[in-house]
């Protein structure tokens, strides 16, 4: 059922003809479009971004876990095939502020370590051609702009700062603050997790049970849309395309500078011509997009290296929940807690291992992720007894993990998981931390292709034209008038979520100037 309508939004795009001209065409308004589109409102340069779905309805379904996981009301992406070619439905959400609309809010920093060459129990991690310090400042601002509460000083593997969180942490609910007790007894340093939502002063947040996976109903949520989109929108200098996909880049004879972007608009052609031109669509479909536009199959576009499309990596995820079937979790917002001690160095043979978070509060028709045959009311007992968290671990990238289009044009997605032993060894060790906490329950389940809201590596950035898509500023090598600013571009996956770094980026290039240079 939809609530009231607001009121429509200044900046956005109602075209009559078939042509939109600008100086910056941005495709795609998740965390790296929206955020590009924020950073450059002031720059005097006339800004459109292109989003192929619309802004997301408010209305009750938002806050119903039938709704959202049931019946999967919002999960509006088109079919996607594995390299067996079998369809799968990815967890891609089609709206203003993409994939943020749903997203957990987590929002940690990358750590120092992340951004340089480091060993793995499978393999190298790829250097990054910046480093922690070029990114800090542009953090800050990242933080500010998305609200981010969290307590420095805590988590034992966190990087230096040249600011504080804009707001405090968020405080525990007594059942995860007793678990914060209980894991500080068995030598491990718990910490009050990252995470944007509006708990200012008068804010808007009321501390839900329907925030990880859904949609907020009172824009308290710091997506993409609510705290980028539509204050760069009120500026009068960056306007909106929705419901418009983009299936194609053009370029002149050379093939070094695109002239204008193709698509179609409610099933009507549409042309964008632009001086500039930066891709944000996602990982997946910002390398899908190069391979439909390149002078070949199976050549990308910017494909002078052959790296487009290659380094598909999208960690790996487990899903865990541990269950005390002697009292109860009242937990409503849950998903506060985050555990670092074998982020960095495992003490073991398996080298770094990756992070704990806690999720947002199960509910029975959330818990499917355990198995379909069970019973919906033993789901539901579980979910009462329950303390849900998530497990990742870094891949690596591979020339095998890769995207790819099928002969109808079709996004296929090669992905194998590696570096498996160090996450099993994360598994075993949450596990018994959590049974040492008092919980003798603990079911795992490991995610696969379809999970891949942290995608990235498909068009990485780098010094050298022949081993890297773009350069350290997002600019396409062989593309003059071409950027990436979203989680294509990097080079290696760390193990905490890339929201945050996505956003952080996007502030870098934008502070460079060359894009409106």
């Amino acid at each position: 059922m939809s609530l009231t309508a607001p009121a429509p939004l200044p900046g956005v795009l109602r075209p009559d003809r078939d042509l939109v001209r600008c100086d910056i065409a941005i495709i795609g308004s998740g965390m790296g479009g929206a955020t590009l589109a924020y950073a450059l409102r002031e720059s005097g340069a006339r800004v459109v971004v292109i989003e192929r779905g619309d802004f997301l309805p408010r209305e009750y379904e938002n806050w119903s876990p039938d709704a959202v996981f049931t019946q999967g009301r919002y999960r509006n992406g088109e079919q996607w095939y594995d390299s067996e070619h079998r369809p799968f439905r990815p967890g891609v959400h089609y709206y203003v502020g993409g994939n943020t609309k749903v997203y957990g809010a987590t929002l940690p920093r990358f750590r120092e370590s992340d951004f340089e060459a480091g060993q793995l129990h499978e393999g190298e991690s790829s250097a990054w051609p910046i480093t922690y310090r070029d990114l800090e400042p542009h953090y800050g601002s990242a933080e500010r702009l998305y609200r981010v509460h969290g307590t420095r000083g805590q988590d034992p593997t966190d990087p230096w700062r040249s600011s504080d969180y804009p707001f405090p942490g968020v405080a525990h609910e007594p059942a995860i603050a007793h678990l914060a007790d209980a894991l500080r007894t068995q030598g491990l340093t718990p910490f009050d997790m990252p995470i944007g939502i509006d708990l200012r002063p008068g804010g808007a947040c009321v501390r839900c049970a329907t925030c990880d996976g859904f949609p907020c109903l009172v824009d308290a949520k710091s997506d993409a849309d609510v705290c980028a989109i539509r204050p760069a929108l009120a500026s009068g200098n960056v306007e909106l395309l929705t419901r418009t996909t983009v299936t194609r880049l053009r370029t002149d004879a050379s093939g070094t500078r695109i002239t204008e972007a193709l698509g179609t608009r409610d099933g009507r052609p549409l042309r964008v011509v632009a001086h500039r031109f930066v891709l944000a669509a996602g990982a997946v479909n910002t390398a899908a997009l190069l391979l439909r536009s390149g002078p070949a199959p199976g050549k990308g576009l910017a494909d002078g290296s052959g790296r487009v499309g290659a380094h598909y990596m999208v960690h790996n995820s487990t899903f865990a929940v541990a269950v005390d079937p002697r009292r109860r979790n009242d937990t409503v917002f849950q998903k506060t807690l985050g555990l670092n001690d074998w982020y960095a160095d495992s003490g073991g043979a398996y080298g770094p291992l990756g992070n704990v978070q806690t999720l947002g509060k199960l509910q029975a028709p959330m818990a499917r992720v355990l198995g379909r045959a069970i019973p919906r009311p033993m789901l539901a007992l579980v979910a009462k007894h329950s303390v849900d968290l998530y497990l990742t671990s870094e891949d690596l990238p591979t020339t095998a993990n890769r995207v790819t289009l099928d002969t109808a044009q079709r996004v296929v997605v090669h992905w194998s998981p590696n570096n498996l032993a160090p996450h099993r060894e994360l598994v075993r060790r949450a596990t018994d931390a959590m049974r040492g906490a008092g919980y003798p329950l603990v079911f795992t389940r490991r995610m696969g292709v379809a999970v891949n809201s942290h995608q990235c590596g498909t068009a990485v950035m780098g010094e050298d034209p022949a081993t890297s898509v773009v350069d350290p500023f997002g600019k396409a090598h062989d593309v003059a008038n071409l950027w990436i600013a979203d989680s294509a571009v990097f080079p290696s996956s760390a193990a905490v979520n890339p929201g945050l770094t996505i956003a952080a980026n996007a502030f870098r290039v934008a502070a460079h100037g060359r894009l409106t240079a």
